[in-house]
């Protein structure tokens, strides 16, 4: 007789609602501003108002003896508490800069820390910096890249031979001869403008000492416990072991917070200082103002074709304004060398010579943003191939068509020397147009344009390196392991399972996913496991979540170290149930022999593992516990086809997404519910991007945008309804046969929703070379136009 318990329908795959939200959507959740202290201090920093200037003297006299203030700190006094940071890099032609926790001698952007006010509360804290007298000694400034990239411009780092701080060569194939012999050429300039993260929640921080153990925790807003905890103990000079960072509950980071800040040194410093528990929390003016910004990049490029449409050669110039210094720990190489990386796409492209260089200006640092280097690089090739394709007459999806890698080519070394191990990069187009059914959209557009509306369609293709191993660094040259991750499965004497991981989560639902994976490797109910996660205590190898890494890595280790608890439970629960291993079948929480009544829970094998000694022999005896690593070496390609139709208002020139399409590969699918949640919030990201989002700096520096009334946010009335389909390309060498995929939607929008514009506008000779398409934008566009077609008449 069999017990009949019937094993659940497969956990991957399975549309589980997030486990975290009824705690996330009904407040409970804790974020660091919730983890004060009732005898916390708290700290305001007084920031520079100059772009580029000379501390000449700091006067703290009167703020020091402000009501409740307990101590003032500027670099001086705490240049023994801190050692200065340098992002390092083994790249050539690369100049590094030091991060410390407050400005020392020179600021360099308007929002830098100079000052810090330690007060009883917030309120104390901020009257008493604006007390607080700074003289400045004004410097020269080159404000924009293409200034300061001129040897003759102002130097913004007195011991660099110049503002390019990072310059990096790309080169394959002869492009000067596939350029003599291409039936076409098309050129432009491109330029997609800073951006900020602009997370729900900004950026904050709680230190903790506890002076009788000489233990520092710091709780963090941070996307990188591992990485920032290292740099603590670098910083600080405290053993690893006495320092504990913790980001376990995020609200957003979009790479925002996927750096180590200035902010994070400076409290965990004053912290161990003053022997306190500490708090700093940025208000949406420090956090637009000092957080890392994205992209703002201009490139120029030219793309050769032959007369059937095939790509033959690209040439590009990339130019990245990377604001003050580089980032720690990416270093300032990471967006513009990413851009020049990730140009040729998924396309067979013949011949790539391409330069990207990084370039110093008083600006906060560019760091990672959804999609690093990727926005920009599919916004240049698909607005050149789309061009392309005008020129010669042929549709723009037949165009891609012709020119995506296929699937008998994989793996395919791209132009740039990256690799596309495999991926359905036609399938996904074929999969966006027949979703869209873009014959039809295409006689819908022509009937509107009969109708003198402004209707475009566009079409958008991409590939990303993702869960990136030590093959591959994600910043070249940098020497930080980022290309493994750690997972401890264990199975505690009640029978309850804890899986610890060193990624963190932002709001991308990983607490849900890896659950999902744990659960199904073991062969126990997903409300049986607990994930830990975003602690740097919780395994001894822990980095954090960035580069669409979480599932492929964190999740190749669950599947390994969850496999081998798997194999020690039947062990022993062979042992108890006299029976063979193999005739063992692990499923919901319980070990049974196949085919009979004869089972154990979880739970009552545990017991006689741990509690019940001398059921199980000493040395049969194993923890139901196991810890491993996993490393994908190089990364797996993930790929998808962004599918836009826009109409544009004649009379504002704002423009409305009609329809959205995305089919997307991100291999064996671990939840939809969590990828397509992604997707969309990655393709609203993207539509800011598109059409909305832009830091502005005026010509001296100063920031013109500093508050949400001035950078504009997608909200609900800009996003369309979006429609996704998945692609499953799975590898049987990928552990689980996942791939990244948070940061597709950011990558592939702009660009459709550039092409879809263009095409809008094609009647009138107009081409989208900036990003974003601002209404203002759009109609000096069309003045021009009109301008240059009255002058031809």
């Amino acid at each position: 007789m069999r017990s009949g318990i019937e094993a659940r329908p497969a956990l991957i795959g399975a549309r589980v609602p997030r486990l975290e939200d009824p705690r996330l959507l009904t407040g409970r959740g804790r974020f660091a501003a919730d983890r004060l202290p009732r005898d916390a201090l708290h700290v305001a920093i007084r920031r520079s108002d100059h772009p580029h200037a000379r501390i000449a003297a700091i006067r703290t006299e009167q703020a020091a003896a402000a009501p409740g203030v307990v101590a003032v700190f500027d670099a001086a006094s705490l240049e023994n508490d801190a050692m200065p940071l340098r992002a390092v890099s083994r790249m050539k032609d690369y100049h590094a800069t030091v991060l410390r926790p407050l400005a020392a001698d020179v600021v360099r952007y308007v929002g830098e820390p100079v000052v810090a006010v330690v007060a009883e509360s917030r309120y104390l804290a901020e009257d008493a910096a604006e007390l607080i007298e700074i003289d400045y000694d004004p410097l020269p400034v080159a404000v924009s890249a293409m200034e300061a990239a001129d040897t003759a411009a102002p130097r913004l780092h007195e011991d660099a031979a110049g503002n390019v701080l990072v310059s990096r060569g790309f080169a394959r194939g002869d492009v000067n001869a596939v350029f003599a012999e291409a039936a076409a050429t098309v050129a432009a300039t491109f330029r997609m403008t800073r951006k900020s993260p602009a997370a729900i929640e900004p950026r904050a921080c709680v230190a903790e000492w506890d002076a009788g153990r000489g233990l520092l925790t710091l709780h963090s807003t941070t996307q990188i416990p591992g990485i920032v905890r290292d740099a603590l103990v670098d910083a600080l000079g405290l053993p690893s072991q006495r320092v504990r960072l913790v980001g376990a509950e995020v609200g957003g980071g979009f790479g925002g917070k996927a750096s180590v800040y200035a902010e994070e040194i400076l409290i965990a410093a004053i912290a161990r200082r003053l022997e306190c528990s500490l708090a700093w929390c940025a208000d949406r003016l420090e956090d637009l103002s000092a957080t890392s910004q994205a992209f703002d990049e201009t490139v120029e490029a030219v793309l050769a074709v032959d007369a059937e449409g095939h790509l033959l050669g690209l040439s590009a110039d990339v130019l990245g304004d990377v604001g003050a210094g580089s980032i720690y720990p990416w270093t300032c190489a990471l967006e513009p060398v990413q851009v020049a990386s990730f140009l040729p796409g998924p396309y067979r492209l013949p011949a790539y010579r391409a330069t990207a260089r990084g370039v110093a200006t008083p600006k906060p640092p560019t760091g990672p943003y959804r999609g690093v280097g990727r926005p920009m690089a599919a916004f240049v090739m698909e607005r050149l191939i789309d061009m392309a394709a005008h020129r010669l007459g042929i549709d723009p999806v037949e165009m891609r068509r012709r020119n995506l890698v296929r699937a008998d080519e994989f793996p395919y070394r791209a132009a740039s020397g990256l690799v596309w191990d495999r991926s359905g990069f036609l399938e996904c187009l074929e999969m966006a147009v027949a979703t869209a059914d873009y014959p039809a959209l295409r006689r819908e557009q022509a009937a509107a344009r009969e109708a003198g509306r402004w209707v475009g369609i566009g079409v958008a293709c991409y590939a990303e390196l993702t869960g990136i191993g030590t093959r591959i660094s994600v910043a070249p040259g940098m020497p930080i392991n980022t290309g493994t991750e750690t997972a401890t499965v264990r199975i505690d004497s009640s029978g309850g399972v804890t899986v610890a991981v060193g990624v963190a989560a932002n709001g991308q639902g990983l607490e849900t996913t890896l659950a999902q994976v744990a659960a199904e490797t073991l062969g126990c109910r997903i409300d049986e496991v607990r994930v830990i996660q975003g602690d740097s205590d919780a395994v001894a190898n822990a980095t954090g979540s960035y580069a669409s890494r979480s599932a492929v890595l964190a999740g190749g280790a669950i599947t390994v170290a969850a496999g081998e608890v798997r194999e020690r439970l039947k062990r022993a629960a062979a042992h108890l149930l006299e029976a063979a291993e193999a005739d063992l079948e692990v499923a919901d929480g319980m070990v049974r022999v196949a085919g009979t009544d004869r089972a154990l829970t979880f739970r009552q094998v545990a017991r006689a593992v741990y509690s019940e000694m001398g059921r199980i022999p000493r040395e049969k005896r194993e923890e139901l516990a196991a810890t491993e690593s996993y490393d994908p070496f190089f990364g797996t390609a993930a790929s998808a086809t962004h599918l836009a139709m826009v109409e544009i208002d004649p009379d504002t020139f704002g423009v409305r997404v009609l329809r959205y399409v995305v089919a997307e590969d991100c291999g064996r699918v671990i939840n939809p519910l969590v990828v397509e949640g992604q997707v969309h919030g990655g393709v609203v990201q993207g539509i800011g991007a598109a059409l909305l989002e832009e830091i502005v700096y005026d010509a001296h520096g100063q920031l013109t945008t500093a508050s949400f009334a001035d950078y504009l946010l997608p909200s609900a009335a800009e996003a369309p309804p979006i429609e996704v389909v998945h692609v499953e390309t799975v590898l049987p060498e990928n552990k689980m046969g996942a791939r990244g995929m948070g940061e597709g939607g950011t990558i592939g929008a702009p660009a459709a929703i550039a092409n879809a514009i263009a095409d809008a506008l094609a009647p009138l000779g107009i081409e989208i070379t900036t990003l974003p398409a601002t209404e203002e934008r759009l109609f000096r566009l069309l003045a021009a136009a009109q301008a240059q077609e009255e002058g031809r008449t």
